[in-house]
């Protein structure tokens, strides 16, 4: 097969998703290590969003076996998803998005063989090309993430917003989420594996198996072996270690519409989470979803910078022994009232907004 082909693969998969990534080398060299030639050439077939398996065999010259065979092969390795569809439940399958998806299924289940070691140091490759080319191109490639839309929403700590309970919708309480989901998948969170096989470990050492998946798409994960099956009372003991731990809820939707539903939630740290790290190093934005935003009451902040050191944004100085919040760069998780001593700070309701939050520019550029 031709370069141009394993090219032209790539870029169907980045029409797949929603986040804007570069075609590079490390990318392509990725790709290869996932997809031998022959799965490439059948995966070229994937020109729409979804087909059903009646689509496919009007396409394919596969037999029934040899195509079954091909789609388990390629569900195994996280390059093709089969989920059925909502509305008849005949089996969709899609070509996996570069995010979420593919950058999640290479190292989702925790291995740590030589070939995820590979796949490692090609993905540390890939983020080292992707931020020197947001340093070099800084206006026209922060322009391009702008005007994306943004892949996941901040679900903030419940116990700290105050609001009336009838105020608070379903799906910004991040229990609620849990407790209306019928299939519930726990997996390692590629963030933090990654980091680990990079020996890099987590700053606060942050627990590795607290990625979540929902419903349709973790009976996809649990059948593929990328997650396992969790009680709903697992799951809430998971997001409470979370919550300790400092980290940040963010929930995944389907087609990155905040309105439809919640297919997966992480929990992140800056140190290891792909978009939290990656804006603080200088290689993309923060773009998020968020409903709340922390308020200071400064007649009781002593100025002990609790929050200073657990806000994921950097978003909280103290001023003359006062937190100050940096309202821009709020992403209402709640991290900061979470852990507050002095219980000085709370979520006020914003209603849905956009957070945007350009990259810092580094000295050297």
């Amino acid at each position: 097969m031709s370069e141009k082909e394993w090219v032209k693969l790539a870029k169907n998969i980045m029409k797949a998703g929603e986040m804007p990534m570069p075609i590079n080398e490390p990318l392509i060299d990725l790709i290869k290590e996932m997809v031998n030639e022959e799965q490439l050439k059948f995966l070229l077939n994937f020109r729409k969003p979804s087909y059903t398996l009646d689509q496919i065999k009007a396409w394919t010259e596969l037999d029934d076996e040899s195509l079954n065979k091909m789609l388990a092969d390629l569900m195994y390795i996280g390059m093709v998803t089969g989920i059925p569809s909502r509305r008849t439940g005949i089996m969709v399958y899609r070509l996996v998005a570069f995010l979420p998806g593919m950058l999640e299924f290479t190292l989702m289940r925790g291995e740590t063989g030589e070939k995820q070691k590979r796949l490692a140091k090609i993905w540390e490759r890939f983020f080292d090309e992707m931020k020197a080319g947001t340093q070099k191109y800084y206006d026209t490639i922060v322009n391009v993430f702008k005007n994306a839309p943004p892949l996941d929403r901040v679900v903030p700590i419940d116990e700290e917003i105050e609001v009336q309970e009838d105020n608070v919708y379903p799906f910004e309480d991040v229990k609620k989420i849990i407790e209306k989901t019928d299939i519930i998948g726990v997996q390692y969170c590629y963030c933090r594996h990654l980091k680990d096989l990079l020996d890099d470990p987590c700053k606060i050492d942050a627990p590795r198996r607290n990625c979540f998946s929902f419903g349709r798409t973790a009976k996809f994960c649990i059948e593929q072996g990328f997650s396992t099956e969790i009680s709903k009372e697992e799951a809430i003991k998971l997001l409470k270690e979370a919550q300790d731990a400092g980290l940040v809820h963010k929930a995944l939707h389907s087609r990155a519409n905040p309105e439809l539903e919640e297919i997966g939630m992480c929990n992140c740290c800056k140190c290891c989470c792909g978009s939290l790290s990656m804006f603080h190093n200088g290689t993309a934005p923060t773009s998020t979803i968020t409903s709340y935003m922390a308020k200071i009451h400064k007649d009781t902040c002593v100025g002990c910078g609790t929050c200073v050191e657990k806000c994921p944004m950097e978003a909280i100085q103290l001023n003359n022994g006062i937190a100050k919040l940096q309202a821009a760069k709020c992403i209402g998780c709640g991290v900061c009232a979470y852990h507050c001593p002095e219980k000085a700070i709370t979520l006020n309701r914003t209603g849905l907004r956009k957070v945007f939050v350009p990259p810092p520019r580094l000295e050297s550029n």
